[in-house]
């Protein structure tokens, strides 16, 4: 008698898989290349093993021969330093504009408790082409930067696109940033232009942000620019700025300008934007993609793993500073129309997110894996209150799904519905490892290591290893690998950021586990960066918060996976002398950590410690004391002498059993 496959939670109906887009793309390579595959395995081996055969197919398939020539798909196969598509020339904002349909509109936008407004595929060209002449007007073109700061709404996407069709550089911060953390970034892209709205939408609140654009604009000495976005207030006259010599501009008058849609011819590995990221080890990383690399890798990871195609309605729960909204608006190469909501997803409740999917009519739903846990944790039952049955995905990221809420979104949120979990990241703007319409969906397992992406697990010694848990390498290039980082000219940190474990090969900073049959597994940060609801955030920019505080001499916070499910960000401090951890203290460094960045920053809890345990060199031990947390052994995680205070690595222990580990939470513990 056959065992049941108890893990088993979807499978594709042979009609479903016969008419994916990777089905399509199988056919295609057939009937023009007289390639067969046995499997996706089979499939995902050629494709990392012939590289320019497979991004050369990619190329064609999507019908980039008719755009541009190449010389030569992969002319330098080395990491870091590839090269991609010599001699090619495209503008990502061309080819998000080069599929309209007077059927469908291009974006859909609405606020908390708004209507949902259609913007035309006409209307989105017209203002493209409007702010990019005007752009143009300015002087703005390559060599330079636009920036934004700005939440999830259409002037966002039309002020990407106008910034990319001039060749000029995008970046972009979410309004419920802090002015310290939004000047770490914007300060290092030195912005001519910034445009920026008058605030944002969330949890039933307007938050009025017109003071930290002043702010910020005083501190940003290359803008020379403000172009105002009001969203919540109405226009008034009168500055934003405090500066004489900046220019003020209004939002409505630039995207109503009378113009005609120019591209800048590009080069492939021209730079598109720039991408933050957390900040772990010091300020922000600014990490560069390119046209070329961004158009190709999303086409191949939108079109063949996630299956969009030109009729979804793809809704993406996110803010403009996750990565996550620039492969949301990456859904217009594809002709699909992209959902924007500007607001919380657990507004008016937990079912937020699902009742924006409901109004808009979306079919494929992106959401944070923290935004499932706590439907799960709160009961909720979406699939029998709302209609949801336009949804035939959902494309799940930001960490790790705990195996119960796989089965509840089975269970109570939509029973036919492929769920895609997907690991990624900042990074290369794009998936690892994600879904397949060819295989079925198992708890706790991600289907497969993307197309293209020679993905696998290996050990400290660099060899790979199945079945057990190793470091997330990639031991080949890929087209959306980041060209450089921000003012780093040598290359250094670059280098640092991936290459230094295991030099040539890419160490993404993910454990997984990659099993016989390609699923993988993520089991959390290999390194120390902080993860809520899937927005990676920095440790060092709560350190510069909290260690100017007087009362505080040092600190350590950390945020650790548990094996529930649930996500736990501790922050520990070391009380100056004399000084006691009270409720007042706690509030005021709640308080001053939401105010210099942002709430998403504030930690779970508080807690008084003798001392922070460094490495010899000085560098605080979050990775081994995220280890402790999770229920190492701290033997096991750190040799005896390597580290100063290793009496603390025993206390850390201790706490976690007491508090961690057990059902209870405290603000307290003995010093």
């Amino acid at each position: 008698m056959k065992t049941p496959d108890t893990d088993l939670l979807w499978s594709p109906d042979p009609e479903t898989a016969a008419r994916s887009n990777i089905s399509g793309f199988i056919r295609w390579l057939g009937d023009t290349r007289g390639l067969s595959f046995a499997d996706y395995a089979d499939l995902w081996r050629w494709s990392t093993m012939d590289l320019p055969a497979f991004w050369s197919a990619v190329w064609q398939f999507y019908g980039l021969d008719e755009v541009t020539t190449y010389d030569e798909v992969l002319a330098t196969p080395v990491m870091p330093g590839a090269q991609w598509f010599t001699g090619a020339r495209i503008n990502f904002a061309e080819r998000c504009l080069a599929h309209p349909a007077a059927s469908r509109p291009a974006l859909v936008s609405l606020t908390e408790g708004g209507i949902p407004a259609e913007t035309s595929w006409a209307d989105l060209r017209q203002q493209v082409a409007a702010v990019s002449t005007t752009l143009r007007d300015l002087g703005v073109g390559p060599g330079d930067c636009v920036a934004g700061y700005l939440p999830n709404i259409p002037e966002a996407v039309v002020a990407l696109l106008a910034t990319a069709a001039v060749g000029a550089v995008w970046t972009v911060c979410s309004p419920d940033f802090g002015t310290p953390s939004v000047l770490a970034r914007l300060g290092q892209a030195r912005p001519t232009v910034l445009v920026a709205a008058d605030g944002y939408r969330h949890g039933g609140k307007e938050r009025d942000r017109r003071g930290q654009v002043a702010d910020i604009v005083d501190d940003l000495p290359t803008v020379r620019h403000l172009v105002t976005v009001n969203r919540l207030l109405p226009a008034v006259s009168g500055t934003w700025s405090r500066r004489s010599d900046v220019m003020q501009h209004e939002w409505t008058a630039w995207a109503a300008a009378d113009a005609l849609p120019e591209f800048t011819d590009v080069p492939f590995d021209h730079p598109l934007w720039i991408l933050w990221s957390s900040g772990t080890t010091g300020i922000p990383k600014g990490i560069v993609h390119s046209h070329g690399g961004i158009v190709v890798e999303l086409l191949k990871a939108l079109g063949l793993s996630a299956d969009l195609r030109p009729d979804d309605r793809f809704l993406f729960i996110t803010s403009t500073s996750w990565m996550v909204w620039n492969f949301l608006v990456a859904g217009l190469l594809h002709g699909a129309t992209i959902v924007l909501y500007d607001g919380s997803p657990t507004f008016p409740d937990v079912d937020g997110a699902w009742r924006v999917a409901e109004r808009t009519g979306a079919t494929l739903v992106g959401v944070g894996a923290g935004y499932l846990v706590a439907g799960e944790k709160a009961g909720a039952r979406p699939g029998a209150g709302l209609d949801l049955g336009a949804i035939r995905s959902i494309l799940q990221t930001g960490s790790s799904l705990p195996p119960s809420t796989w089965r509840w979104v089975y269970d109570h949120l939509a029973p036919d519905v492929w769920l895609q979990s997907v690991c990624g990241g900042t990074d290369v703007c794009s998936a690892l490892a994600g879904g397949s319409l060819l295989l079925p969906v198992r708890t706790g397992r991600i289907q497969c290591p993307a197309l293209g992406v020679a993905l696998a697990a290996w050990n400290p010694g660099g060899d790979p290893v199945i079945d057990e848990q190793g470091e997330l390498v990639v031991t080949a290039p890929m087209p959306s690998m980041p060209l450089h980082f921000v003012a780093d000219a040598d290359g250094s940190r670059y280098r640092a950021s991936y290459f230094d474990t295991y030099p040539g090969v890419w160490r993404h900073g993910d454990w997984v586990t990659v099993s016989a049959e390609h699923t993988v597994v993520v089991s959390g940060r290999s390194d120390a960066t902080l993860n809520r609801m899937g927005v990676r955030m920095g440790s060092a920019d709560i350190y510069a918060v909290v260690d100017q505080l007087p009362e505080i001499t040092d600190s350590l916070v950390i945020g650790a996976e548990l094996e529930d499910g649930g996500y736990i960000m501790p922050l520990f401090v070391v009380p100056a002398p004399g000084v006691v951890l009270d409720d007042v203290l706690r509030g005021r460094i709640r308080d001053a950590v939401r105010h210099a960045l942002s709430p998403r920053h504030v930690p779970d809890t508080i807690v008084a410690v003798p001392a922070v345990p460094r490495t010899l060199t000085g560098k605080k031990l979050e990775v081994p004391v995220k280890r402790i947390l999770q229920g190492a052994d701290p033997v096991e995680v750190v040799a005896t002498g390597a580290v100063t205070h290793q009496e603390m690595l025993i206390w850390f222990a201790e706490y976690a059993a007491e508090f961690i580990t057990g059902s209870s939470r405290a603000d307290s513990r003995p010093a």
